[in-house]
């Protein structure tokens, strides 16, 4: 396999997990984008623009290619979390423009640098900072699904919407109904299981 090769894998698993994301907002009101629906917070909008700052962070910083985009939420003496959730004068066309140049930067780094490039993520310790390009990407395409996975539950809590992309849910057949059943023989089975233990 062709370094070429390798790095469309990388932007193939990448870009899925960047759409997967941007498409869990599809059809939102400004307040469910960024309601909060964990004890923690956790909320649609604000993941996006977590995500849009560990790709620039990541795949630009990291390699010496600051993108020069303000970042006040991860300055220092920014509030904890700011990075997680978006003010009401953040709108989301601003977070999505936001992530798309996000991408576009990184991609950019990827195209440019060899995968065995070496580069050093500021804000971690000196003695273990330096990455390879390869590993950052890797690192990038972990949180960003994990944030995907994220977006799943807190989109379902929401309206009940599931699936992977737009156009491929990825769930077994079932109406309502099945679903609806198919959860209480979960929570039965739960409840089981507890009263063995």
């Amino acid at each position: 396999m062709t370094e070429s090769d390798r790095k469309a894998d990388l932007h193939l698993y990448l870009q899925s997990a960047r759409d997967a994301l941007l498409w869990k907002l599809e059809g939102f009101s400004e307040y469910d984008v960024r309601r909060p629906l964990t004890p923690t917070g956790t909320n649609l909008l604000g993941l996006v623009k977590h995500v849009a700052g560990v790709e620039l962070g990541y795949l630009g910083d990291t390699f010496g290619r600051p993108s020069g985009e303000p970042l006040p939420w991860v300055q220092d003496g920014a509030e904890p979390n700011a990075d997680m959730w978006v003010t009401a004068d953040e709108s989301r066309e601003q977070m999505v423009e936001l992530y798309h140049r996000a991408w576009a930067h990184a991609d950019a780094t990827i195209d440019s640098l060899a995968l065995d490039t070496i580069g050093r993520v500021p804000w971690w310790p000196d003695h273990r900072c330096e990455v390879t390009l390869h590993h950052a990407v890797v690192r990038v395409i972990a949180d960003t699904h994990r944030h995907a996975g994220h977006a799943d539950i807190v989109r379902e809590l929401v309206d009940g919407a599931v699936g992977m992309n737009k156009g491929n849910e990825n769930m077994g057949p079932g109406d309502s109904t099945w679903w609806e059943n198919h959860r209480s023989r979960l929570e039965h089975s739960a409840r089981q299981a507890d009263r063995g233990a």
